[in-house]
């Protein structure tokens, strides 16, 4: 068994599309970024790939690579447990905290936990996704950004 830890963090802006954990979140704000800009699942690919000693996300989805401009990040999940797959690993558990003063979340994290439970093919109780604010501190509170912190536990058929 393995445990991997993911982090990611990305600017807000008015009139841009949030998307966080492959589940559209209503808001006048969105993420800045490349690709759709989906922060919880990048934590999340960060946490796999790390826990299979596979790199990170960069190395893999490169920003400056043209092919992931504007990508669902969903399918670079998708892709990312492919390659555990084909190394042999399963995810045993995900345990994701999303930092973010506005909106809130509350209303989304059972459609979170489902659909990352449906791209990983595990199930929902396996997933777990928490959000919190920083009580208006830092650039979270001041609503500049998100970060997101990600865990996973995996295995590889009792080898490690």
């Amino acid at each position: 068994m393995r445990i991997g830890n993911g982090y990611d963090v990305h600017a807000l802006a008015e009139g841009l599309p949030m998307r966080l954990c492959g589940v559209s979140v209503d808001s006048p704000a969105g993420f800045v970024a490349h690709s759709d800009g989906d922060v919880a699942i990048h934590a999340l690919c960060d946490a796999l790939l790390g826990a299979a000693a596979l790199g990170d996300i960069g190395q893999h989805f490169p920003d400056s690579d043209p092919r992931f401009k504007g990508i669902d990040s969903r399918l670079l999940l998708s892709e990312v447990a492919r390659m555990l797959s084909a190394e042999g690993y399963t995810t045993v558990n995900v345990d994701i905290t999303i930092a973010l003063q506005a909106p809130k979340l509350r209303p989304y994290i059972d459609s979170m936990r489902e659909s990352l439970a449906g791209i990983l093919g595990i199930g929902t109780a396996r997933v777990s996704v928490k959000a919190t604010t920083t009580e208006r501190l830092g650039f979270v509170g001041r609503g500049e950004g998100c970060e997101v912190w990600a865990t996973v536990l995996i295995d590889r058929d009792g080898q490690v």
